[in-house]
């Protein structure tokens, strides 16, 4: 049974911006059509093996007394196919249960994981931090209150929580009005140093940073909406009142914090969309351009802004402003003293919850915040560098061998990373006997439920196979890198433990074949005699 997100972590659709339903509404018209053809969690087992060449399913019924041989040959079939031309691969399956090695290719080869480096720090984390570990934000004070008056500073210090909506930040306000202040004499000053102050990764493209796939980590953030991308405005996008005006453009969360630029325009219904959002580099302009015709229903965008410290302290500003309180001094970064008085103070959902959003929507930010908690609970050092160290660790600890692997980030979004299918794939046997291990494999994306915190990022795939419904694993897609790595159970009831490691591809990313693989992992039907494959 999937654990639900709590309502109390995640908040309502509409509570928290239209653009998530936005988002949705884009697939809701084919979920709904699918949903009336099979009965939610029934999977349709397909025809036999998908034939890549062709585009069709095959018959491939075999004696069972050689289904053994029958994988590998199987297995090696979907790996001749033309779409791997001159890629690499690395693919290891094992019995979940006692971890023989039933397929191997390639295992040794040190590939660019992508987000399957996600596996890596979600394990280190349930194991470093617990379960129950829970994040903190706290409004501090180092002055006195005189009746509807603080006659001093007011500090918000964070220590990276990534579930801070807009409307938790209006939570710690309503506190403070509910202590009769009305004003505050100092200055509103952001203390972010739970954290270090490097916001990106040296590895990253510049070309990621104004998108929500590389944001700016910092212990004070927020996060606009249920799925917890930190860090980011969403930009909703709509059709202005009459061809050649200007589109409207609307922020979720409404802020000042951000500047819009809007260059585009409104054209006649029918002709071609082409909208671009992005934000100018060293700034917080997000400019708006191109065309989006007025029958379109428009689009929205989640854009990561400039110093996330300062954007998280702009929306507490306003959510007290909201309550009735006026901050008479300016808006600073620093440190909150240590006889500072505690005014207000929040608490995170349990790290079991969030790992449910980190997983199944492959949540980059949340990664990096993990790796950089594990820095400074372990080492008083909330960095990238003292985080990975504690994230190596823990791999060590079960047996991974850490000298055949390169941490660089948590995400996985640096090309710098390198793991092998053979330990990735050792660490998913390993975890299975953690007592937090049930909270990691229901955090793992489901093929095929429509539910996106059910099915996550693999919501839409291996519909009506054998797989759907059953194989729990993290994809991971960057150019030239398309991973798969987790857990199916087979036809004959026995669960398999896998990686599949695809690196330097030409074309469109190979789901294809990841999806033939784990067809065929999920229609294995072992026998007695199956014998480990090494290739």
């Amino acid at each position: 049974m999937v654990r639900a997100v709590p309502e109390a972590c995640w908040g309502s659709v509409e509570e928290d911006g239209m653009a998530i339903s936005e988002r949705d509404r884009l697939v809701l018209p084919l979920l709904l059509a699918i949903m009336l053809l099979v009965m939610p969690g029934t999977a349709m087992a397909a025809p036999g093996e998908f034939d890549l060449e062709r585009g069709a399913w095959q018959s491939t019924r075999v004696d069972p007394a050689q289904e053994g041989d029958a994988l590998s040959e199987r297995l090696d079939r979907i790996f001749r196919s033309s779409r791997l031309a001159g890629a690499q691969i690395g693919v290891t399956v094992r019995d979940a249960e006692t971890g023989e090695v039933l397929y191997a290719r390639g295992d040794e080869a040190r590939l660019v994981p992508g987000s399957t480096q996600k596996l890596l720090v979600a394990a280190a984390a349930l194991e470093t931090l617990g379960p129950d570990y829970r994040f903190q934000t706290t409004v501090l004070t180092d002055g006195e209150q005189r009746g509807e008056i603080l006659a001093g500073d007011l500090y918000l210090k964070g220590t990276g929580d990534p579930t801070m909506l807009p409307r938790r930040y209006e939570e710690l306000a309503a506190v403070l009005a509910g202590h009769g202040i009305r004003s505050v004499e100092g200055k509103l000053i952001a203390d972010d140093t739970w954290f270090d102050d490097e916001r990106l990764h040296p590895d990253w493209s510049w070309t990621d940073v104004s998108s929500s796939n590389a944001v700016e980590i910092s212990a004070l953030t927020v996060a606009p909406g249920q799925d917890l991308d930190i860090g980011t405005v969403i930009v909703e996008v709509r059709p202005g009142a009459e061809p050649g005006a200007p589109v409207d453009v609307a922020l979720v969360p409404q802020t000042d914090y951000v500047t819009v630029e809007n260059r585009a325009i409104t054209t006649p219904g029918g002709t071609e969309e082409s909208i671009a959002v992005e934000r100018r580099r060293g700034t917080n302009v997000i400019v708006v351009s191109g065309r989006l015709p007025q029958d379109s229903d428009g689009t929205a965008e989640w854009v990561a802004v400039r110093e996330p410290t300062g954007y998280a302290a702009a929306i507490f500003r306003d959510a007290l402003a909201r309550q009735g309180i006026a901050v008479q001094g300016e808006t600073s970064f620093g440190t909150t003293p240590a006889g500072a008085r505690v005014l207000a103070q929040l608490e995170s959902p349990r790290l079991a919850d969030i790992v449910i959003p980190f997983l199944k929507l492959g949540n980059n930010g949340i990664a990096e915040i993990l790796v950089k908690t594990m820095g400074r609970e372990r080492r008083g050092e909330g960095s990238w560098e003292a985080g990975l160290e504690i994230v190596e660790q823990y791999l060590a600890s079960v047996g991974v061998n850490v000298a055949t692997l390169r941490l660089r980030d948590g995400s996985g979004v640096s090309r710098l990373n390198l793991q092998t299918a053979g330990e990735l794939t050792w660490l998913l046997f390993a975890v299975q006997r953690e007592d937090w291990f049930p909270a990691f494999y229901e955090a793992l994306p489901v093929a095929g439920p429509p539910d996106r915190m059910e099915g996550g990022t693999l919501s839409t795939r291996l519909r009506f196979t054998a797989a759907q419904g059953n194989l729990r694993a993290m994809s991971g897609t960057a150019p030239g890198v398309s991973t798969l790595s987790g857990y199916v159970t087979s036809e004959g009831g026995q669960r398999l433990v896998f990686t599949l490691l695809i690196n330097n591809y030409m074309g469109e990313p190979p789901k294809s074949v990841e999806d033939a693989v784990a067809v065929a992992l999920a229609e294995f039907r072992p026998s007695p005699g199956t014998r480990s494959r090494h290739r």
